[in-house]
């Protein structure tokens, strides 16, 4: 599950740096491409994330995303 997230990432947002920590807190994902990532997750997997779940907790690293991912299928 997240070498496949990671390659759809990779392919919709080449210039983020999917294997750095901290992607939302030190500012490698503003707030345009997170509302795309989720977006594109939410196409890809056929789910809806929540508004409560759209915090930064969820989205600073790929674990985190492929998480909420998982959780949420």
């Amino acid at each position: 599950m997240k070498e496949e997230l990671l390659k759809l990432l990779e392919e919709e947002y080449p210039e983020v740096d999917f294997h750095a920590e901290n992607l939302v807190d030190d500012g490698i994902l503003d707030s345009l491409t997170l509302v795309g990532m989720i977006g594109t997750i939410s196409m890809e997997y056929g789910i809806q994330i929540p508004y409560e779940e759209i915090v930064s907790e969820n989205f600073n690293s790929l674990d985190a995303i492929a998480a909420l991912v998982e959780r949420l299928r």
